[in-house]
C-alpha cells in the first residue's frame, strides 16, 4: 500500500521503519496535513495523520480527489477528522484505540503506535476491517470491507 505520513517528528521515523519492514511504500512528511500540503497524498492509498493535522471536509474532499481511500490517525482521538465528509467521500478511518496522548511518551509507546499504524495498513491492504480501531461509523467490525 502507498501511504503518506504527515506531521512526522524525527524521533518517530525509526519506529515506523521498524514496524513497516518495507512492506508499504510510506512517504514521511514533517509538515502537518493542511490544504497547502494535501498534494503530497497524490497517488497514495492512505494518509497517516495526527491530532493537530487539518482533516477538515475541504482537505478530505481533496484527499479523495487525489485517490486516498484510507486515513489512519496515530492517536485515539478522532475529533480532528471530519467523519461525515469521510463517509461522503468513501474514505475509511482508523485510530489507535486506548492510546493516551501526553507530553512524555516512552519508546515502547512510540513503537506500539507505529506497530498499530502498520497493522492497520496491512489489514486494509487485505481488504479486512480493522476491528476496534475502525472509526468510520460503518459498523463493519470483523466483517470484510466492501469495495467502493
Amino acid at each position: 500500500m502507498k501511504a503518506v505520513a504527515y506531521n512526522i517528528k524525527p524521533y518517530e521515523k525509526e519506529y515506523l521503519a521498524k514496524a513497516n519492514q518495507k512492506k508499504h511504500d510510506i512517504t514521511l512528511i514533517a509538515n502537518p496535513l493542511s490544504i497547502d500540503t494535501v498534494d503530497y497524498a497524490e497517488g497514495k492509498d492512505a494518509a497517516i495523520v495526527f491530532t493537530d493535522d487539518d482533516v477538515s471536509a475541504l482537505v478530505i474532499r481533496k484527499l479523495a480527489a487525489l485517490g486516498v481511500k484510507y486515513i489512519v490517525t496515530r492517536s485515539a482521538e478522532t475529533s480532528h477528522i471530519d467523519k461525515k465528509a469521510a463517509i461522503i467521500y468513501g474514505i475509511k478511518i482508523s485510530n489507535v484505540p486506548g492510546y493516551l496522548q501526553r507530553e512524555a511518551i516512552t519508546a515502547e509507546e512510540l513503537q506500539a503506535v507505529a506497530n498499530h499504524t502498520i497493522k492497520t495498513l496491512d489489514l486494509w491492504q487485505q481488504n479486512k476491517c480493522v476491528g476496534k480501531a475502525c472509526t468510520c461509523e460503518k459498523n463493519c467490525t470483523d466483517h470484510p470491507l466492501k469495495k467502493i
